[in-house]
């Protein structure tokens, strides 16, 4: 199979991924934080290693105010959540992922105002316009950094820095952009991230982080055991001990620490360069084919490594049913992303996400062209 789904999630990882989630299950896979014995804490060891690769990987001061949660899902949801009041305004945009309108919209039901902003063909946010949005009660910005449909990188430092001069916090995404294109939280003026860990980081699902800025406060999302203040029945107001109730995923971040390794030992310019490479030589050829329409920007600048097309006159989940009968992994429809497909003029119909990923190659990319133009050619003779 050739794998072109890696904003969805990453496959395959590094070996040694698979190989410490194994070790971790056979010889340590005990509940971090809550024994004393060697295995428990070998355990909180491991959890604590990856919060500390996070966080110089990120430019976050302390480890500490990273948050283990199981996907960029749950992180958002967790920060939205646990932010906003009624009275608040927020403002985000149309590109986003369900993970972030959803929990918008339901928030907006309980009296949330919330302002969407739109964003033109390529699906760049004017900064102009975030500016005049903003109102005496507004607290926050949400924006992804890059989007799961056009690849679109926002120029999150311009937003971060609109953020600072007039004292709102800003909220990224980065969903499609972490572990594949440089974050520093500090830069950016970030004051809260979410991540996934099984998709740019490479590392297993059922992993992800949420940061919390120093001095951000966020309502309790689940209470439970922490294995800190046990003897309490009040959850913990410190973190990550605020947020991390239950038992932690300890083999999905064991496995999360070593993709993290691996970028690093790669260099994260590295793998943006060669998932820019195949993206460019994606964009060059699918250019050249007239049947094949392209959506977002025409070249690699700002840019992560997502392609969305439609070929003229089929509906995109035959093509993507027909590329996965050539052992071809793509995504078809709307990648949770239901507004931006009225930018794009895809509303009825959805698009054919293609995006590869640091292990794949040219050649998997010439295979994906020549079985696109036979889908065209079969087409035509039915």
């Amino acid at each position: 199979m050739i794998y072109l789904d890696n904003a969805a999630t990453s496959f395959p990882k590094p070996s040694e991924v698979y190989d410490e989630v194994l070790n971790c299950m056979k010889n340590y896979a005990a509940n971090p934080g809550r024994s004393s014995h060697d295995m428990s804490i070998k355990a909180s060891s491991k959890i604590a290693e990856t919060r500390q690769e996070l966080s110089t990987l990120f430019n976050i001061d302390c480890p500490f105010n990273i948050i283990f949660t199981c996907n960029a899902t749950e992180s958002l949801n967790m920060a939205i959540k646990g932010l906003f009041k009624s009275g608040n305004h927020v403002i985000s945009t149309v590109i986003e992922h369900n993970s972030v309108l959803r929990p918008l919209n339901y928030l907006n039901k309980a009296g949330v105002e919330l302002t969407l902003l739109d964003v033109n063909r390529e699906g760049y946010i004017d900064i102009g316009e975030l500016e005049k949005s903003i109102k005496k009660n507004t607290k926050a910005i949400i924006v992804n950094h890059a989007s799961n449909v056009l690849g679109t990188i926002q120029d999150i430092e311009k937003i971060g820095s609109v953020c600072k001069k007039y004292g709102l916090i800003f909220m990224l995404d980065a969903s499609q952009s972490a572990g594949v294109v440089p974050i520093d939280v500090d830069k950016a003026n970030i004051d809260l991230l979410a991540f996934p860990g099984h998709k740019g980081l490479l590392g297993p699902q059922g992993t992800g982080g949420l940061f919390v800025r120093e001095g951000i406060k966020l309502n309790n999302f689940i209470d439970g055991g922490t294995g800190s203040n046990s003897s309490s029945m009040d959850q913990p107001d410190f973190l990550p001990d605020k947020f991390e109730s239950g038992t932690l995923n300890t083999p999905g971040i064991a496995g999360l620490y070593e993709g993290i390794k691996f970028i690093k030992k790669i260099g994260i310019e590295n793998i943006e360069k060669r998932e820019r490479a195949l993206t460019e030589y994606l964009l060059s050829e699918l250019k050249k084919i007239s049947y094949v329409e392209l959506y977002g920007l025409n070249s690699v600048e700002n840019r992560a490594a997502v392609v969305s097309i439609n070929i003229d006159g089929m509906d995109s989940s035959t093509v993507g049913y027909i590329l996965n009968k050539n052992n071809i992994a793509v995504r078809t429809g709307y990648h949770c992303a239901p507004l931006i497909h009225h930018v794009i003029g895809t509303k009825e119909y959805g698009t054919v996400r293609i995006s590869p990923g640091y292990f794949n190659t040219e050649k998997d990319i010439e295979k994906f062209l020549d079985v696109i133009k036979s889908i065209y050619k079969q087409n035509l003779s039915i």
